[in-house]
């Protein structure tokens, strides 16, 4: 294996959840093996036990995260072993959960700042598990943002027919209407253009954006946020060069844009952007987070502790995470960023 193959570092997540599975079960893929290495921040011995369970033989080697360095090919399990393992795991959220899975995003985030890794992929974390180990993170987004001292971040779901940039992330609807001004719909917009440009080659995006309100507020009839945010920050993204239009109505925006009349949507919040993605592609969906210093990919599904330890997790998603994140591995631009400034939050 060349020097020009990219490095993937991927996070186990929660230990308790389907995290160990889907990340043994993916890196049996032969034909992702053959163009990366990858480096597995989490437990030898979980993974050894999802690859066993699901009869899976491939080389895989094992070092301890603090000898992380850049490995020359193969599959390397990066352990901890000064995180004492339970006797017996509980598929539920726990703090030995949350603790191991924000050792391990911590660690990965530290090797992609160094540059041992050219790209992160994440499995899924239990927010109530991160709760009760301390931490005061409503996810990885906003984890990874604070500690590469990201202002201006959105995430982006990318699916075969459709790719959408959620305006807000993790917080209530009712908490929305007060914090929802021109530049948290200006910067998404300018997120994406640039990732459309920079990441997928596309020299002059089309991107739509809903409205926040039904049939995007009526001309006023269904609330004054079209007209007093979402238009002003579309405007002043058309100023800048971006090829914008809206708002949209999100009952049918979505449609037109899977039909190949848009290349993006930016959504208002959080569920009105994924429902679609997820009807659309649910096992292809995968979360690429914009804004970062680095390409940082997850798939689109949870920890499911139901069924964890099982060997009923499908790793589909985990795969379409690392396929993407290694695709934009070897197509990321070197030009800098921020072609545009951004607004505040």
């Amino acid at each position: 294996m060349g020097e020009d193959y990219p490095t993937i570092g991927i996070t186990m997540g929660d230990p308790c959840g389907i995290g160990p599975e889907i990340v043994a079960k993916a890196l049996a893929d032969e034909s992702l093996r053959a163009r990366a290495r990858f480096l597995v921040f989490g437990f030898s011995e979980l993974f050894s036990y999802a690859a066993g369970l699901a009869e899976l033989d491939y080389p895989w080697g094992r070092d301890h995260h603090e000898n992380l360095r850049r490995y020359p090919h193969g599959v390397v399990v990066l352990d901890y072993d000064e995180l004492v393992t339970p006797a017996g795991l509980d598929p539920e959220p726990t703090q030995f959960g949350g603790k191991a899975s924000l050792a391990f995003l911590e660690d990965a985030i530290a090797a992609a700042g160094e540059g041992l890794i050219d790209a992160l992929v994440t499995a899924p974390i239990s927010k109530q598990a991160w709760a009760l180990a301390g931490a005061a993170f409503p996810g990885h987004t906003e984890l990874l943002a604070k500690r590469t001292r990201t202002r201006n971040y959105a995430m982006m779901f990318v699916a075969p027919q459709l790719k959408v940039v959620l305006a807000s992330t993790h917080e209530a609807l009712f908490e929305l209407r007060n914090s929802f001004n021109i530049g948290r719909v200006f910067n998404p917009i300018d997120l994406a253009d640039e990732a459309l440009r920079e990441l997928f080659g596309l020299p002059k995006p089309r991107i739509a954006v809903c409205g926040l309100n039904p049939h995007a507020g009526e001309e006023g009839r269904f609330g004054d946020e079209e007209r007093r945010v979402i238009e002003p920050a579309i405007l002043m993204a058309a100023e800048t060069g971006v090829n914008v239009t809206g708002p949209y109505a999100a009952d049918t925006i979505f449609r037109r844009a899977a039909a190949g009349e848009f290349d993006c949507v930016v959504a208002m919040y959080h569920d009105q952007g994924l429902i679609p993605v997820k009807l659309l592609a649910w096992r292809r969906a995968v979360n690429l987070t914009l804004g970062l210093p680095f390409i940082r990919t997850s798939p689109g599904h949870g920890t499911a502790f139901d069924i964890a330890g099982r060997n009923l997790a499908d790793p589909e998603p985990m795969k379409a995470a690392i396929e993407l994140a290694l695709q934009l591995a070897r197509s990321r631009a070197p030009a800098p960023r921020n072609r545009r400034r951004s607004r505040g939050r």
